[in-house]
């Protein structure tokens, strides 16, 4: 009887499912429909190429809200650097060009336009030469700076013969000249900051040398330098030395650089060296050239007394002596001085403990106040030079300065993240190109997506959220990366279209309930460039909410399971933005 009863029931789930599988049952369709919606084998309707336009309709038919252009004045729109708004501010200290983001009920909830005949940048390493005049065109710098050899207007594309104010004869040149003081070139030095950087032609050319630099310049006079830097290839931020102290963590740097930045570094006590000084790796180098170094030779051109312009120098003289640099070097339009590797015994000596700052955590910068004191020095980090350096377990977990994170954390999110990029590898094969040059990661974490993409053709820009639990951003830097902090609550310091490729880690669970989805979306939308591509990696529920977000932005998207099959509930979703541009007919509506 038993083995009658379960052959009936065999049959008879044998017929179900064979009427099912004809297609005439119910279940069927449910289950058809299902898969429609969340197919993730493959990614017939994203192309990865740079064209002018993708054919072919998208397959996932989603009721979302369409979201319009802006007006096309808004092309190079910077919400937190907004010109109008900035003039609002006082002028002193800079203030009116730090971080001033709009409010709530001032924020645009619409896309950004590309302007008219906007291309895609030439690959690397040509865009360090030459860049469209379609993407970014303002050619004030090309009159401006002409005998400085910044940029020169030709045809279609303006041309970047790699020279500057201080160094006119080019980058390169100016470069050996260092390079005969500093080790630029046995991966001692991997990460330089150069303020105010104008079109950052010296980090251009430190990548030569497999040097990444961090470049920042306000959005002034000098129209679109910090533009000009991202369409070049070439990692830059909107930014000022003005009352808010820099993104980024406490020694971080191993060079800072300013070439003619006009930074008043001998006034208000010396408070921009000592941010310099914040940032600088014990052992690090400082860079000047141009005023005040040879005022006895250009005083007259700078409009100054001999007296004032040597009494400024003299005054940063003091300055480095109360830090404990040691200037090492200086010719002609050039200074260096080389921070002390253990500064402890010297500070002791010079009495300088009333000049130490009280704060407990020094790389708790996010919208803090800039002060008049030095940071406490501590330990030397004992770094491997790079490429090593970027695989070594960081100083800051060896020596548990990383709460929470220990050797075999690390060792395993470097293995994870090669997991996952060599996914990402599959499903675009033009990943780790020169087809995407400017990478964002919008939750670096440990940064080891960027340590596992790591190639001569790309860079990313590692970003912390401020809102993240763990403060991971000074362990990057160990590693021979750069980034900084971010809030993605508000918009970030560049301008639109200047990234290749955008990724994002759990961006939108750890954001939940404190900002709104589609302001992010958007702030996305804005600087990632016509035909970017967008990696997201989240939970299902969460991605679903942002592809319905999506499909009214004008982008593609594809939904796809985890490396370890479709029941890990954390999906992918790839995205491509399609190519277009500001049109009569939306400007006049």
């Amino acid at each position: 009887m038993t083995i009658i009863i379960v052959m009936g029931l065999c049959c008879f789930f044998y017929i179900l499912g064979a009427w099912q599988k004809s297609g005439t049952g119910r279940g069927d369709s449910i289950a058809l429909r299902v898969n429609q919606e969340t197919d993730c084998t493959i990614l017939p309707n994203l192309h990865f190429e740079t064209h002018h336009s993708i054919s072919g309709a998208n397959p996932l038919i989603m009721t979302s809200k369409v979201i319009e252009p802006c007006h096309i004045r808004y092309s190079d729109y910077t919400p937190c650097q907004d010109q109008n708004r900035a003039m609002a501010f006082p002028r002193e200290n800079m203030t009116y060009r730090e971080r001033h983001c709009p409010a709530e009920n001032e924020k645009l909830h619409c896309l950004i336009p590309a302007p008219k005949g906007y291309v895609t940048p030439f690959p690397w390493p040509k865009s360090r030469d030459y860049v469209p005049y379609a993407n970014a065109p303002y050619k004030s710098l090309t009159v401006e700076k002409a005998v400085q050899n910044w940029i020169q207007f030709e045809g279609d594309v303006f041309k970047f013969p790699g020279g500057g104010t201080m160094f006119p004869n080019g980058a390169s040149a100016y470069i050996d000249e260092l390079a005969s003081v500093i080790p630029l070139a046995d991966g001692t030095i991997r990460t330089a900051l150069d303020t105010g950087c104008g079109v950052a032609s010296f980090g251009a050319y430190l990548m030569d040398r497999n040097i990444l630099t961090m470049s920042f310049a306000p959005r002034d006079s000098h129209e679109a330098q910090v533009q000009f830097a991202l369409e070049r290839g070439v990692p830059a931020v909107i930014g000022v030395l003005g009352t808010i102290k820099l993104p980024y963590p406490s020694k971080s740097f191993d060079m800072a650089h300013c070439s003619r930045c006009l930074i008043p570094w001998e006034s208000n006590g010396g408070m921009y060296m000592m941010e310099v000084d914040r940032v600088l790796r014990p052992g690090g180098y400082w860079i000047l050239s141009g005023p005040p170094i040879n005022w006895n030779k250009y005083h007259q051109t700078w409009k100054k007394s001999k007296q004032n312009a040597e009494g400024d120098q003299h005054r940063i003289e003091n300055i480095a002596e109360m830090l404990c640099w040691d200037k090492i070097y200086e010719k002609e339009d050039i200074a260096i001085w080389q921070k002390k590797a253990n500064s402890h015994l010297c500070h002791q000596m010079n009495g300088h403990a009333s000049k130490m700052c009280k704060v407990q955590d020094a790389d708790d910068v996010w919208y803090k106040k800039m002060e008049s004191c030095i940071t406490p020095p501590g330990e030397a980090a004992q770094l491997k030079k790079f490429p090593e350096r970027l695989s070594a377990i960081p100083p800051r977990i060896l020596d548990g300065h990383a709460p929470g994170i220990t050797e075999e954390d690390y060792e395993e999110d470097n293995k994870l993240w090669k997991k996952h990029v060599n996914t990402y590898k599959r499903v675009n094969k033009l990943l780790g190109s020169s087809r995407y040059r400017n990478i964002m990661d919008m939750n670096a974490g440990l940064g080891s997506f960027a340590a596992a993409l790591d190639s001569p053709k790309s860079w990313v820009m590692n970003v912390v959220p401020t809102v993240s639990e763990r403060n991971t951003l000074g362990i990057i830097y160990e590693r021979g990366l750069i980034g900084t902090y971010h809030d993605w609550c508000e918009a970030f310091s560049t301008y639109p279209r200047t990234y290749d490729l955008i990724h994002g880690y759990h961006v939108f669970s750890l954001y939940q309930n404190k900002c709104n989805v589609e302001d992010i979306l958007l702030e996305m939308d804005r600087i990632l460039r016509p035909e970017g591509a967008v990696i997201l990696r989240d939970s299902v529920d969460v991605l679903n909410k942002v592809r319905n977000t999506v499909s009214g932005m004008r982008w593609k998207s594809k939904l796809l399971d985890h490396e370890d099959g479709p029941h890990v509930p954390e999906k992918i979703l790839i995205s491509v933005k399609e190519y277009w541009v500001a049109s009569e007919e939306e400007n006049n509506s």
